[in-house]
């Protein structure tokens, strides 16, 4: 289960090994008392955070994290992120407003969620030990239009809204 509430009930219970997930601590994730796993990013040299969504699954908020963070620092944040960058998203760039980065890591969050959810359909071994591995072809396919950007509205979306 991606469930933050599901795995802490199961690992508290003692439950089975094989079905236990190891819970991982991605940077910038955390976990909503009802289970959503939400991403937010501190704005270098501000007290400022950065609102980047709301996710069915851990890995999904990772990504926007990681997503964020590229666009926020730059190459020099390459070493810290929670999952290795192979390809970026064409769209993606250092320059951006920090309304076009919250599109940004929605998009590649919501890819990842929709992929989670699709597999939950058709299990195949793309998810091994609770990580994600192949992230790259999703973030390529998640480029986001600029048009589509609206100041003054906020992105609350999730991969729900499109199943």
């Amino acid at each position: 289960m991606n469930s933050c509430i599901s795995d802490e009930s199961e690992s508290s219970r003692g439950g089975d090994h094989d079905q236990q997930q190891k819970m991982i601590k991605y940077k910038g994730v955390r976990c909503r008392k009802w289970g959503k796993w939400v991403s937010e990013i501190r704005v270098p040299g501000t007290q400022d955070r950065l609102w980047l969504g709301s996710y069915t699954t851990p890995q999904a908020a990772a990504v926007a994290h990681d997503i964020a963070s590229y666009c926020l620092r730059g190459p020099s944040s390459l070493d810290n992120l929670n999952f290795p960058l192979t390809t970026l998203p064409a769209s993606v760039r250092t320059n951006m407003s920090p309304r076009s980065i919250q599109k940004a890591a929605s998009d590649a969050g919501m890819a990842v969620d929709a992929q989670f959810a699709i597999n939950q359909q058709n299990p195949t071994p793309n998810y091994e030990n609770n990580t994600l591995h192949g992230v790259g072809h999703i973030w390529e396919t998640s480029g986001h239009d600029p048009q589509m950007i609206r100041q003054g509205e906020d992105l609350n979306i999730s991969v729900e809204d499109y199943l």
